[in-house]
């Protein structure tokens, strides 16, 4: 992997945090960015499509990769069920001249900016509470009770790396947390 050939850009949250929101808004302002597709050994939820949404693969196949290197980072997120960035989509995207968007979880987004340095914008978009973040998990329907609690039991620990990273957006009025991304990217791409 050519690690100078690019910036990448890197979202983490807690789930429900509103980072896919603000990843979703970001790419059609901005052309030179471009969404790495992370891959994942879960089931595809509600309308998530294979090769846009994730790369969806079994627990083996992913397993396999993992001891062929083909990762840059993963993690097994939750047990049995498993998150990583295929080396080969970084490098896809850096191919076509793209700034990489990363929307992932917090440790892997940690990992990410531990091998990139100053090529990566890591940023931390925190819901204003846990309380918060609970009705936002409920919100969406796709989730089962106990995964809501698991999902809930993993933010207060994501909640406590937020220092680590370099920008955190507080997401609790949508459209505030908007322009602060905007303005925090623009000048990370301008640097």
């Amino acid at each position: 992997m050519n690690a100078s050939a690019g910036k990448l850009v890197i979202f983490s949250a807690p789930s429900g945090a509103g980072k896919s929101t603000l990843v979703h808004y970001l790419l059609p302002k901005f052309g030179e960015l471009s969404f790495s597709i992370s891959a994942t050994s879960r089931a595809p939820r509600g309308e998530e499509k294979h090769g846009q949404d994730y790369y969806f693969l079994s627990a083996e196949d992913f397993q396999k990769r993992t001891q062929n290197d083909e990762f840059l980072e993963w993690e097994e997120v939750y047990a049995g069920t498993y998150y990583g960035t295929l080396k080969s989509e970084v490098q896809r995207l850096w191919d076509e001249g793209k700034t990489v968007v990363f929307d992932i979880d917090v440790v892997g987004g940690l990992n990410l900016k531990k091998i990139f340095g100053p090529q990566a914008l890591a940023m931390f978009v925190q819901a204003p509470s846990i309380q918060v973040l609970e009705q936002r998990l409920r919100g969406r329907g796709t989730d089962s009770e106990e995964k809501i609690a698991e999902r809930l039991a993993k933010a207060s620990t994501e909640m406590e790396r937020a220092p680590e990273f370099d920008a955190i957006i507080i997401n609790d009025e949508l459209e505030r947390a908007k322009a602060e991304a905007v303005e925090t990217l623009e000048n990370f791409l301008r640097s």
